[in-house]
């Protein structure tokens, strides 16, 4: 009664009119098939947990490809922005008593476990030494790193930077993550942005 009477199948158009869509309008056929492949939820727990895996390893491995090249898409919240690049620059461009921190330690240890009274003492004398350069270094680098922000990046927010900047230089240079773009000694760039 309410049924159609023609029984050839409907076949897409496609507008000619100016600013048509340029593409035949697929059937509802194609559209709830199209629709159920991208709503496609795993069933199982065991299947969530596959996709999820799946994910976070593509999340992390763009994550650790963009930490080796700079890649500000894929970098994590806390390295991006034009302040964070120039920071990191920053810190690299510079000569850092920290770079010298692990071998001196390593002598202090030594100097510490030598049995002499006298070593113990010079093994604590070079201790005590290396972390009071390494504060006054931190302390510098804060003021220098303090002042060309205000220069470059005049009402930007500068929290957070001193902590970020005294991390980066806590770290040996070729451990460093993103990998430092500038040698020590050259010059930076004037523009950030």
């Amino acid at each position: 009664m309410f049924r159609r009477t023609n029984s050839e199948p409907e076949t897409p158009t496609t507008e000619t009119k100016a600013g048509g869509k340029g593409r035949p309008t697929p059937t509802r056929k194609e559209a709830e098939a199209a629709a159920r492949a991208r709503a496609k939820v795993p069933r199982t727990r065991k299947e969530q947990a596959a996709a999820q895996r799946a994910a976070r390893g593509d999340t992390s491995r763009k994550m650790r490809e963009a930490m080796k090249t700079g890649d500000e898409k894929y970098l994590p919240a806390r390295d991006r922005g034009p302040v964070r690049r120039f920071i990191r620059d920053f810190v690299d461009s510079r000569f850092s008593f920290i770079e010298l921190m692990v071998p001196l330690l390593i002598v202090s240890m030594v100097l510490g476990y030598s049995g002499s009274q006298r070593m113990v003492q010079l093994g604590n004398t070079v201790l005590f030494t290396t972390l009071v350069v390494i504060v006054f270094d931190i302390v510098m680098l804060r003021f220098r790193l303090r002042r060309e922000l205000a220069r470059r990046f005049p009402g930007e927010p500068t929290k957070g930077t001193t902590l970020y900047a005294a991390m980066r230089s806590l770290q040996m240079k070729f451990l460093r993550l993103p990998k430092a773009r500038v040698k020590i000694g050259e010059k930076l760039p004037e523009t950030y942005r």
